[in-house]
């Protein structure tokens, strides 16, 4: 077998026939979907009772909590991914294309699931057609749940497109090694290409990541889902500048966690993925996610100073009860001890372990997850309003809610082997240009 061959071989490997580890994979996941219908099943039945949430008046508590928590964080995940990916194609990063469909498809995944979270918070699903499409032309003028689906939808379809201009080529190229029984499918990837169209496919593409750099920050994780907390004013712990950047920071961090996580799983399930995904491309990614930690971690640390160094007594509380949190804290130490770790890497201290990369990453992942949670609880803690009269009141999530945790990570994980079972998750083009770099070394 020759050596372009062996490498496309090596792409359409996880097309072929399951291992039992993939099935005890998928079963753990089904698990954990099961047990979230069961949760939104008794949710539906007896009503949002069964969750800690509360709604606005003397008796305090929250009104979001966990399930919006959850939301930010999936769509951190799933903007900070295209951004990743937009980025690899606008500047021509050739080191990272191995990646950049994957970023692509974590994106596709993650919105998904923020999009599930909705409905799920939501209470009932028909409240979705009701309250949403039809009071559409309405409630975009007022309503942060119509911004919220608006944007969402504007960078699903964007993804989508994105992905779908992409893989036509890839399929063309590797149609005899795909699985014959998706042929129906690979025939509507195909339908009516042209090899002659790929130039064209590319300048689209480019203009496609140069929209996508252009709206993240400006309507995604650095615009519209920020500007829904942070033009609160009645709400001091979410009011404020920072936000923005706080919301986009924590996006990039996570969704670089996500790619080094999911890079990594298929380097350990599938033979000769170390060359597909190489370890100097791990490393980068683990470089920039503590870039984009230690910016994070640093508005932190200017959100802390600010509110609590002779701040008005509405900010003063709720950022006093922030910083004595452990929950804050524990956040902060799994985003602070990987930024240590990629540090003490970076300058030689410690040697690079691709595993602990890993564990850094999903450090983060769950640290974002943790602190965005927070975020959202702390703030509805002590708003500045009438509405409250007695005490703040308290929250802690039931299992209902935690079960859409644990639900949304399973439907993830049967995602990535389902579409890992359909399509090359790495593009044929980053291999070529691979071997494109060796020949000219080897001249």
């Amino acid at each position: 077998m020759s050596a372009p061959d062996a490498e496309r071989e090596d792409l359409v490997r996880p097309l072929k026939k399951p291992s039992k580890e993939y099935f005890i994979l998928g079963a753990l996941s089904t698990v954990a979907v099961a047990i979230f219908a069961v949760g939104y099943i008794l949710q539906l039945y007896h009503g949002m009772e069964v969750t800690n949430l509360s709604d606005w008046g003397s008796g305090g508590g929250v009104t979001w909590g966990l399930y919006i928590g959850t939301f930010i964080w999936w769509v951190g995940i799933a903007h900070g991914g295209i951004i990743i990916s937009a980025a690899v194609r606008l500047l021509k990063i050739e080191k990272y294309e191995p990646v950049a469909r994957i970023a692509e498809l974590l994106t596709i995944g993650a919105l998904s699931m923020a999009g599930l979270m909705i409905i799920v918070h939501l209470g009932r699903p028909d409240r979705v057609v009701w309250s949403v499409v039809l009071a559409y032309p309405t409630t975009v003028h007022t309503s942060p749940l119509a911004w919220d689906l608006t944007v969402i939808t504007l960078y699903f379809v964007l993804t989508a497109t994105y992905l779908s201009l992409t893989l036509r080529s890839d399929v063309y190229k590797m149609r005899d090694q795909l699985p014959d029984i998706l042929d129906p499918l690979y025939s509507l990837i195909l339908f009516r290409y042209d090899p002659d169209e790929d130039p064209v496919v590319e300048r689209m593409a480019w203009w496609l990541a140069l929209a996508i750099i252009i709206l993240a920050p400006l309507l995604l994780h650095g615009g519209v889902i920020p500007w829904l907390f942070a033009l609160t004013a009645s709400t001091p712990g979410w009011f404020g500048g920072l936000t923005a950047p706080q919301f986009l920071s924590a996006a990039l961090t996570s969704a670089m966690g996500g790619v080094i996580v999911i890079a990594y799983a298929f380097r350990k399930a599938y033979e000769n993925w170390e060359n597909v995904i190489p370890d100097e491309v791990i490393w980068g990614l683990g470089w920039w996610m503590g870039i984009f930690s230690l910016i994070f971690v640093w508005l932190q640390l200017q959100r802390g100073l600010t509110g609590s160094y002779l701040a008005p007594n509405e900010v003063m509380e709720p950022t006093m009860t922030m910083l004595t949190s452990p929950i804050y804290w524990t956040a902060m130490l799994m985003l602070i001890i990987p930024l240590a770790y990629v540090a003490f890497q970076h300058f030689g201290v410690i040697s690079f372990s691709t595993p602990g990369m890993v564990v850094a990453a999903i450090a983060v992942i769950l640290g974002v997850l943790v602190e965005k949670t927070f975020f959202t609880i702390e703030g509805l803690m002590y708003p500045a309003t009438m509405l409250y009269e007695n005490t703040p009141g308290n929250y802690i999530p039931t299992w209902i809610e935690m079960s859409s945790v644990l639900g949304t990570t399973g439907l993830i994980v049967l995602f990535w082997l389902s579409i890992s079972k359909i399509i090359p998750i790495v593009e044929l083009q980053a291999i070529e240009h691979h071997d494109e770099h060796e020949s000219e070394g080897g001249d």
